[in-house]
C-alpha cells in the first residue's frame, strides 16, 4: 500500500508530507483548493505525463515522491528486480519535474525510465474517476478482470505456455522450411558437383605433386638425347676404355724394364678407367630416371588439368576441393535431414496446436462460469447506486482463428442502462457517472482479485443524491477491508465513513505570502466540523453538527 505522498514545488504545493495507512482515506476541501492539484502530483510520480507547467511558480524544479510498504511477494518487486533495481524494504517511486519540461525518473534512488516507471505503477496503483475509467476502455483488462474474477491464474498459464509452446515449433518449422526449401532449389547441383568431385577424388597437395611431376617428365625429354650421346661417348663403340685397357696392360709388361716410367703411367690410365666407369654409371643412373612412359606424361597432364579446371569452376583452389566433395555430401545430408525434420516439426505442430486449442477450449469454459458470476455480482450491486435499471453483462466472443497468449476469447463489458434497450460496450453506452459507479460496482465483486493493492476514486459521488451517495461510501468502505482506498470526495456520506480524513484547504505561505495548498489530518472533532460544512455549507449551524454527528455515529 501507499504509505507516504511527499511533493515538493508542484502548482500551489510548497511542501507536502502526508503519511497513509490501510483503510479507507478521504481528502475533502472546498472546490479549487487543490484536491485535483494533489492528484496531479501523484499521477506524477506514478509516471504520469510531464509537464513544465507544473512546476510551482518561480522555482526551477518540483518533485514528488511516493514510498510504498508490499509484501515480499508483490509483482512489482519481481519486476524492479527484473530493471536491475536493488529492493530492501520499501518500494520508493520519485519524479523530477524540471520547470523546462523535462522530467526524470527514480526508483529506489536508481534513475529510470518513464515506461518502467509506468510499468511499476500499474501494479501498484489504480486511478478511477469520471473521466479516467481506463480498466473499463481496454477489452483486454476486461478478460483479466474475469479471469481474476475466476481464479483462473492456473488456466491462464497453461494456455500461455501451450501458446509460447506453439510459436516456437512454428518458428522452427518456419525456418527450416526456408533451409530445406532451398536446399531443394540447390538439390540437383549438389547432387551433380558431389558426384563430380567424387569420382576426381582431389587429395591435398595433389596438384603440387602432379604439376612438379609434370615439369620434370618435360625436363627430361629435353636432355634425354644429350645424356644418351655422353652414354655413348663414355660406354658405347665410341668409348677409349677398350683402347685404355690394351694400352694399360702393354706397359705392364713393359713395367719391369722401367718401373719408374711405367707405374705413373699405368696408376694414371687406372685412374682414368675407374673415372670412365664412374661417368658411364652415373649417366646411365641419369638415363634410367629420365626414362617414363610417354602415356603418363599424358595422365599426369589430363588429371592436373582436371583438377585446376574444377577448381576454377567452384572458384577455389584445387586444395580447396577435398573439403568443398565433403561440404557438398554434408548438404546432401543434411537436406535428407531437413527433410525428416520437417517431417517431424509438422507433426510437432500439430500437437502444439491441438494442446493449444484444447487448452483455450477449457480456459474459455471456465471464463464463460466465472463471468456469468460476476455478472451477477455486479448486478446485485446496481440498484444502491442508482442504477437499478440498468443490467451489466459480460461479452465473450470466440475468435478460433486468432488465438493469442491468454486464449481465444474477446472478453467485453456491455450494459444495457434501460430496461427494453439494447446491450452496448460500456463505455459507449453509459455517462461519465455511471461508468464510475459501474467501476465501483465492479471493483467491490472483485474484492482484492484484480486490483492493485492502491485504489483511488476521484469524485466518483459527483451528482448523485444522499440515498446513492450513502451506497457509495458502504462499498468504498467495504473494498477498503481488502485493499486501501482513497478518495477524493464532496459527499457527507462517505467522508463519514473514513478511517482517516485529509481535509485539503489554501493556505498563506510566511516567505513572499504566496497561496499554498495544505493538507490536515483531521482529529475527531474536526472531522466532525468538516462533514458539518460539507452538509451545511459555508454556514455551519448546530443542526449541521449534530447531523454530522449522527452521521458519524450512524456508520461506526
Amino acid at each position: 500500500m501507499l504509505s507516504r505522498l511527499t511533493i515538493r514545488d508542484i502548482v500551489l504545493i510548497d511542501r507536502l508530507d502526508l503519511e497513509f495507512g490501510p483503510g479507507l482515506t478521504v481528502l475533502t476541501g472546498e472546490t479549487g483548493a487543490g484536491k485535483s492539484i494533489l492528484l496531479d502530483a501523484f499521477a506524477l510520480a506514478l509516471g504520469g505525463r510531464g509537464d513544465g507547467g507544473l512546476v510551482r511558480h518561480g522555482e526551477k524544479q518540483g518533485q514528488v515522491t511516493a514510498v510504498f510498504d508490499l509484501s515480499a511477494q508483490h509483482p512489482a518487486l519481481a519486476l524492479a528486480r527484473q530493471n536491475d533495481i536493488e529492493v530492501e524494504g520499501d518500494l520508493i517511486l520519485r519524479r523530477v519535474q524540471v520547470a523546462d519540461g523535462r522530467t526524470r525518473a527514480f526508483v529506489n534512488d536508481a534513475p529510470v525510465s518513464a515506461q518502467v516507471l509506468r510499468a511499476l505503477s500499474r501494479t501498484l496503483v489504480e486511478i478511477h474517476g469520471q473521466h479516467d475509467e481506463r480498466a473499463l476502455v481496454d477489452p483486454d483488462l476486461h478478460r483479466t478482470l474475469v479471469d481474476a474474477f475466476g481464479g483462473l491464474d492456473t488456466l491462464v498459464s497453461t494456455v500461455r505456455a501451450c501458446h509460447a509452446a506453439r510459436r516456437t515449433i512454428e518458428a522452427d518449422l518456419k525456418g527450416e522450411t526456408a533451409r530445406v526449401s532451398k536446399a531443394r532449389a540447390d538439390a540437383d547441383f549438389l547432387q551433380h558437383a558431389a558426384e563430380e568431385l567424387g569420382s576426381l577424388a582431389p587429395q591435398v597437395g595433389e596438384e603440387e605433386k602432379l604439376a612438379s611431376r609434370r615439369a620434370d617428365m618435360m625436363a627430361a625429354e629435353k636432355v634425354a638425347s644429350d645424356l644418351r650421346d655422353a652414354y655413348e661417348a663414355v660406354s658405347g663403340n665410341g668409348s677409349p676404355t677398350s683402347t685404355l685397357s690394351a694400352l694399360v696392360r702393354r706397359l705392364e709388361r713393359r713395367a719391369a724394364q722401367a718401373p719408374s716410367l711405367i707405374d705413373p703411367c699405368t696408376q694414371a690410365i687406372d685412374a682414368v678407367l675407374l673415372a670412365l666407369d664412374g661417368a658411364s654409371a652415373a649417366i646411365g643412373q641419369a638415363l634410367d630416371d629420365a626414362a617414363y612412359d610417354p602415356h603418363e606424361l599424358e595422365r599426369v597432364e589430363e588429371r592436373l588439368f582436371a583438377l585446376r579446371a574444377l577448381a576454377r569452376k567452384h572458384a577455389c583452389g584445387p586444395d580447396d576441393l577435398p573439403a568443398l566433395a565433403d561440404k557438398f555430401t554434408a548438404d546432401l545430408a543434411a537436406l535428407d535431414a531437413g527433410e525428416a525434420r520437417l517431417k517431424s516439426l509438422q507433426i510437432a505442430q500439430t500437437a502444439a496446436l491441438k494442446a493449444y486449442v484444447e487448452a483455450a477450449q477449457a480456459l474459455g469454459t471456465e471464463r464463460r462460469k466465472a463471468a456469468q458470476a460476476l455478472d451477477a455480482a455486479v448486478n446485485a450491486e446496481l440498484a444502491p447506486l442508482k442504477l437499478e435499471r440498468a443490467r451489466f453483462e459480460t461479452e465473450i466472443e470466440t475468435e478460433a482463428g486468432s488465438g493469442g497468449p491468454d486464449g481465444t476469447d474477446r472478453v467485453e463489458f456491455w450494459v444495457a442502462t434501460n430496461p427494453g434497450s439494447r446491450p452496448g460496450p460500456l463505455t459507449k453506452v453509459a455517462s461519465g457517472g455511471e461508468l464510475a459507479r459501474f467501476m465501483l460496482a465492479l471493483k467491490v465483486s472483485l474484492a482484492d482479485r484484480g486490483s492493485a493493492p492502491t485504489l483511488v476514486f476521484d469524485e466518483i459521488d459527483t451528482g448523485v443524491g444522499g440515498a446513492v451517495a450513502d451506497a457509495i461510501g458502504r462499498r468504498l468502505a467495504r473494498l477498503a477491508d481488502r485493499v486501501q482506498v482513497l478518495a477524493v470526495t464532496h459527499a457527507p456520506q462517505v467522508a463519514a465513513r473514513s478511517a482517516t480524513h485529509l481535509r485539503i484547504s489554501k493556505g498563506d505561505v510566511a516567505e513572499g505570502g504566496k497561496v499554498a495548498t495544505r493538507v490536515t489530518p483531521l482529529a475527531p472533532d474536526l472531522r466532525r466540523e468538516e462533514i458539518a460544512r460539507m452538509l451545511a455549507g459555508a454556514t455551519i449551524t448546530e443542526e449541521a453538527r449534530a447531523a454530522a454527528r449522527r452521521l458519524i455515529e450512524a456508520t461506526s
